[in-house]
């Protein structure tokens, strides 16, 4: 299974940006993609996830900004990213955890810079 992401940048505050991740290889229809960040030295954060059966998970810091979506049959996720803050910024990384008979195999993309200038 490969991630590849895209999208990110630099951007004011108060700006949008979206991110992509799109997904190939063998992937299990059980299966969660989003994104998480990481800044060096800290533990990274999770900060949208969307399953295949459509339920969403957001951190609070970004709940009512962010928008995350999905195509199933393409395994792509998309992050809308909106009245972004200079404390968004960070290093995204995609993920994608599947599921075959309950036994978790969970893989991350690079990691895609997201700059939000003040």
């Amino acid at each position: 299974v490969q991630l590849q992401a895209s999208g990110g940048g630099l951007v004011q505050a108060g700006g949008s940006l979206r991110l992509s991740c799109a997904g190939s290889g063998t992937i299990f229809s059980d299966n969660v993609m989003g994104w998480y960040r990481q800044d060096p030295g800290k533990k990274h954060e999770l900060v949208a996830t969307m399953s295949t059966s459509g339920t969403e998970t957001y951190a609070d810091s970004v709940k009512g900004r962010f928008t995350i979506s999905r195509d199933n049959a393409k395994n792509v996720a998309t992050l809308q990213m909106s009245s972004l803050k200079p404390e968004d910024t960070s290093k995204y990384y995609c993920y994608l955890r599947m599921f075959r008979a309950g036994v978790p195999s969970t893989f991350w993309g690079q990691g895609t810079q997201v700059t939000v200038s003040s």
